[in-house]
């Protein structure tokens, strides 16, 4: 039951951000306990494609360390509206009009997750959309290099393929 496990995922990150009220947006405070260690460089890397009313996204989350998480999620955010229906790739869910979130699963020190394809229709076709990738959820890890997690990428209604 994947979509449990994203819902838990989505839940824990909510719950997480309403008890760190002096993290960044979209990151949840460091645990107290051994947790509160932990550490991790959680980076991005892949293509987007926009065709007509069609948004392709294809990407795969890496860890460049120094601990391994156990999930972390990912956002992806839309200058332009989703269509009312998708079909949402596993461990995806949709978080908003404009928003999508996905678990990454294991992400192993100095190791790369699951490969995360996302197929989304929008609402009516753009000349253009600015995606924005970043993470959502950690576990609470530290990540001191927001560089390599947080991408904004402009795609063109031409077909091509942009990589970030």
């Amino acid at each position: 039951m994947r979509r449990g496990a994203v819902r838990s995922v989505v839940v824990a990150g909510l719950l997480a951000l309403g008890a760190g009220a002096g993290a960044p947006p979209g990151w949840a405070s460091a645990p107290a306990g051994p947790e509160a260690e932990a550490e991790a460089d959680v980076a991005y890397h892949g293509r987007v494609h926009l065709s007509g009313a069609r948004l392709r996204i294809w990407l795969v989350p890496e860890n460049d360390g120094p601990t391994a998480l156990a999930n972390a999620t990912l956002r992806v955010r839309l200058s332009a509206e989703l269509a009312d229906r998708q079909q949402l790739a596993e461990g995806c869910a949709r978080a908003g009009v404009r928003e999508v979130v996905c678990e990454t699963g294991p992400l192993p020190l100095h190791g790369r997750g699951r490969h995360i394809g996302l197929a989304l229709a929008l609402r009516e076709r753009v000349p253009e959309v600015v995606v924005r990738v970043d993470t959502w959820w950690n576990g609470g890890a530290t990540d001191r290099n927001h560089v390599n997690n947080e991408h904004v990428v402009l795609a063109l209604d031409t077909g091509d393929a942009y990589a970030f």
